[in-house]
């Protein structure tokens, strides 16, 4: 990393076109999202734009605080990054934030040709040679979201209050309130998905949480998934139609848009969930998240808050960041077997006991 500028240099600059970038993923650009306030509060008269997939501009277009959200094409071909790169080009910008630490966005970075061009410790695949400044503190093993605000005390906003404001549309949270109203509060959102195979805790397990919210405490669910989690969802489905078939469930999987998500995760009362993008979501609009983490932390991966209930396998290999399990035989996938129902029930009545009902069953 070639650290040509000294750190007081950041609280010293008045930077007048600014870049962020970070395209992907959903978990990632929500906990990068405070960034954003400390930036807008540091350079009031900034132009501000972030760099991000298609898949997710939907979630940045709509925020006040940035004035251009330029899209990046991750399937895209050899025109797309032309495009895009030429598009930076042109920018001008003057200070450029490469918050995702890849090759792609090295050379995103590097496109922009702004003096002032910082990266994080956790760049690889090169990304660290198109930055002039690596900010101190943002290793691995550093909490993702005290990582990305390490950036905000960098230029001197480390006091402010840290909070996404994620954007919900008006339209949005119409098309949320809407496909809810079938069902009875309170409302339990459940994500069984997740990118990694060793992320996906059990199907069975999530409906069995969620049929004893519905016995304990009256809860309804909304089954939440891609399209690629259609399957597991219409398994959950199916469960709870058999476990308590009087409560109310709606399977939205593969239904909603990303703006749509936001909507419904920010009018049901918790989400239970793996460590995925729609878990920092629904902690970024401040609905209580009960997270269960096999092969990741909590703490390095989980949202901050005491709101929130975050459980972990006990096992060693926990914390791993194994996208394939490296063992065979009954080790193998051991940490879904460990990390029980129970203590994911417990977790689940820490929250409801300090925020949501009453039981309706004894």
């Amino acid at each position: 990393m070639f650290n040509n500028i000294p750190l007081s240099q950041l609280r010293e600059i008045d930077a007048r076109r600014i870049c962020l970038i970070k395209p992907t993923a959903l978990g990632d650009i929500v906990q990068t999202l405070p960034l954003l306030t400390a930036i807008c509060e540091r350079f009031p008269r900034a132009r501000v734009a972030w760099v991000a997939s298609i898949d997710f501009a939907p979630l940045l277009e709509p925020d006040e605080r940035l004035d251009e959200v330029i899209l990046y094409r991750r399937r895209g071909n050899w025109r797309d990054w032309r495009t895009l790169l030429g598009t930076l080009g042109k920018r001008r910008f003057d200070l450029v934030f490469d918050m995702q630490g890849l090759l792609r966005s090295g050379l995103m970075t590097a496109a922009t040709r702004a003096p002032i061009r910082v990266g994080l410790e956790t760049a690889r695949e090169g990304a660290h040679l198109a930055c002039n400044y690596a900010i101190p503190d943002t290793g691995r093993e550093v909490p993702a979201h005290l990582r990305y605000w390490r950036v905000a005390e960098a230029i001197g906003m480390g006091e402010l209050h840290r909070e996404p404001r994620i954007h919900v549309t008006e339209a949005a949270n119409h098309w949320a309130q809407a496909k809810l109203s079938a069902l009875r509060p309170p409302v339990l959102a459940v994500h069984a998905g997740a990118g990694w195979k060793t992320k996906r805790w059990p199907v069975e397990k999530f409906a069995v949480i969620a049929a004893k919210a519905a016995r304990r405490y009256g809860f309804s669910t909304v089954i939440l998934g891609s399209n690629g989690e259609r399957a597991a969802a219409r398994q959950i489905e199916l469960l709870l139609k058999r476990f308590v078939p009087a409560s109310g469930r709606l399977n939205l999987a593969g239904a909603t848009t990303l703006p749509q998500l936001a909507g419904v995760l920010s009018n049901t009362d918790i989400l239970l969930s793996n460590d995925s993008g729609p878990m920092h979501l629904a902690a970024g609009l401040g609905t209580p998240v009960v997270g269960l983490f096999t092969c990741t932390s909590p703490i390095r991966s989980g949202p901050p808050g005491k709101q929130h209930a975050l459980v972990t396998t006990a096992l060693s290999c926990a914390g791993s960041y194994k996208k394939r399990c490296p063992y065979r035989g009954r080790k193998h996938l051991a940490c879904f077997e460990e990390l029980s129902a129970e203590r994911a029930w417990h977790a689940f009545e820490s929250i409801v006991e300090k925020t949501v009902a009453e039981p309706a069953v004894a």
